[in-house]
C-alpha cells in the first residue's frame, strides 16, 4: 500500500525545512487538536483564546511575514502548514488564515510603523486576536458596493455600518474594518471596546462550526486620525489581503480532502461486505484511484503556485485557478468518501461529513467558485463578465 504522497513522490519536491514544518504542524494537530475537534464542531465552538498562544509559539500566526515577531517563512512553508491545519478542520486553518493573511497582513502591508509595533508582535504571539471586516450582509462577491461609511469630524473619523461572516469577530482585540470615505475605500483599526462597536457571535451554522463567526455593528464609532491604515487607498488594499488568504486555501482545502481519503481507505480496508473487505471491490478501488489522482494533481499545482509566489511571480488569476481547483476537487472527494463509509460517514466518529460541511463554506468564501471562473475567463479572453 502506498499513500498519495508516495504515489506522486511529493516528498521529493520538498526541502528539509518544508518537511520539518509540515511534520511539526501535523504532530501538533494530532496531539492537541484532533482529540477535541469533533466535540468543538458538535458544540459549535472553538477555543481561540486558549489555542492562539500555542499557535503563536509554533510560529504559525503571520508566519509568512517578516519582522515584528513573525517567523518569516516562505510562502510554500506557509501553504504546507495550512494543509496540515485544515486536515484537522477548516475552522482551525480559517482562524490562522484570518489572523495572519488578513488582519496581520493588512497591518504589515498598509499600517504605520506605530500600528505595526503596537499590534503585530502581540498578534504573532497569539496574545492579541484580529479580525478582518470586509464582507457585508448584501455585499459578498461585490465588496466595492459596501455601505459602511467613514466620515471626517475634525481630526477624527466616524464609522457607521455593519459587517457579516467575520471569523474571530467576537473574540478579536482589534478589527481591520474597511469603509467607504468621500473619495475611496480606506482601512481602519477598531479596537474592541470602542464605543459604538459591537460584535455578536453567529449561531445555527451547519458549516465551520468549530470556528467563531460574528456580525460587526458600527454605530457612530469615533476613531482618532491614527486609526487609519495610511498606505491603503482603494479596494486594491483589501483585495490584496484576500489574495494572500486564498493562497492558503489552495493548500488547505487539499488537507481536508486528504484526511477524507485516508479515512475512506482505512475504513474500506476493514469493512467486510459479502465476506471480503470493501476495498477489494472494483467500484471502491475505482473511486479511490480517481480521488487519489485528483488529490495528487491538486497538490502538484499548489506546490507549483507556492514556488511561483516564493519567486515573486504569482499572479492573482493563478491564485484563482488554484483556489477554484482545490476547493472544487476537495468537496467532490469528501462527498465521494462519504459514499464509501455509508451510514457511518454521517457521524462525527469519522471526519468525512464534517470536512464536507466545512468545504461548503470554503468553496464560497474569499471568492465563490463562480467568481474565480470569471477571473479566469477575463484572463483568458480579455473581456469582463462580472456585470
Amino acid at each position: 500500500m502506498v499513500t498519495v504522497d508516495e504515489l506522486f513522490a511529493l516528498d521529493s519536491l520538498l526541502g528539509d525545512t518544508e518537511r520539518q514544518i509540515r511534520e511539526t504542524v501535523r504532530r501538533f494537530g494530532e496531539q492537541r487538536l484532533r482529540p477535541h475537534v469533533a466535540d468543538w464542531f458538535e458544540r459549535g465552538t472553538f477555543p481561540v483564546r486558549d489555542l492562539a498562544p500555542e499557535l503563536g509559539k509554533l510560529g504559525l500566526l503571520g508566519m509568512h511575514l517578516e519582522g515584528y515577531g513573525c517567523a518569516g517563512t516562505t510562502a510554500t512553508e506557509y501553504g504546507l502548514a495550512c494543509l496540515e491545519l485544515e486536515a484537522v478542520d477548516s475552522g482551525v486553518r480559517s482562524m490562522v488564515s484570518v489572523q495572519g493573511s488578513l488582519a496581520m497582513t493588512a497591518i504589515h502591508k498598509y499600517g504605520s510603523e506605530e500600528q505595526k509595533q503596537r499590534w503585530l508582535p502581540e498578534m504573532a504571539a497569539g496574545r492579541a486576536i484580529g479580525c478582518f471586516g470586509l464582507t457585508e450582509p448584501d455585499y459578498g462577491s461585490n465588496p466595492g458596493g459596501m455601505r459602511t461609511r467613514a466620515r471626517r469630524d475634525g481630526d477624527d473619523w466616524i464609522l457607521d455600518g455593519s459587517k457579516m461572516w467575520i471569523t474571530n469577530g467576537s473574540v478579536a482585540d482589534v478589527a481591520v474594518v474597511w469603509a467607504r470615505t468621500e473619495d475611496r475605500i480606506r482601512g481602519f483599526l477598531v479596537p474592541a471596546g470602542t464605543p459604538g462597536f459591537t460584535a455578536r457571535e453567529m449561531h445555527h451554522k451547519l458549516s465551520l462550526r468549530a470556528s467563531i463567526t460574528a456580525e460587526l455593528d458600527l454605530d457612530g464609532v469615533r476613531l482618532p486620525a491614527d486609526a487609519v491604515l495610511p498606505e491603503a487607498r482603494g479596494l486594491a488594499g483589501p483585495l490584496a489581503c484576500l489574495s494572500e488568504a486564498r493562497f492558503g486555501i489552495v493548500f488547505g482545502a487539499l488537507g481536508a480532502a486528504g484526511d477524507c481519503l485516508s479515512a475512506a481507505i482505512d475504513y474500506a480496508g476493514t469493512r467486510q461486505v459479502f465476506d471480503k473487505p470493501l476495498a477489494a471491490y472494483q467500484l471502491t478501488q475505482a473511486k479511490l484511484a480517481d480521488m487519489a489522482v485528483e488529490l495528487g494533481k491538486g497538490t502538484l499545482l499548489a506546490l507549483h503556485l507556492g514556488r511561483l509566489k516564493d519567486r515573486g511571480e504569482l499572479r492573482p488569476e493563478q491564485v484563482s485557478a488554484g483556489k477554484l481547483n482545490s476547493t472544487r476537487e476537495a468537496i467532490a472527494i469528501a462527498r465521494e468518501c462519504r459514499t464509501i463509509l455509508g451510514a457511518n460517514g454521517i457521524t462525527l466518529d469519522y471526519p468525512v461529513l464534517r470536512h464536507a460541511n466545512n468545504l461548503e463554506s470554503v468553496l464560497t468564501y474569499e471568492g465563490t467558485a463562480e467568481v474565480h471562473q470569471l477571473v479566469l475567463g477575463e484572463a483568458l479572453t480579455g473581456a469582463k463578465a462580472f456585470r
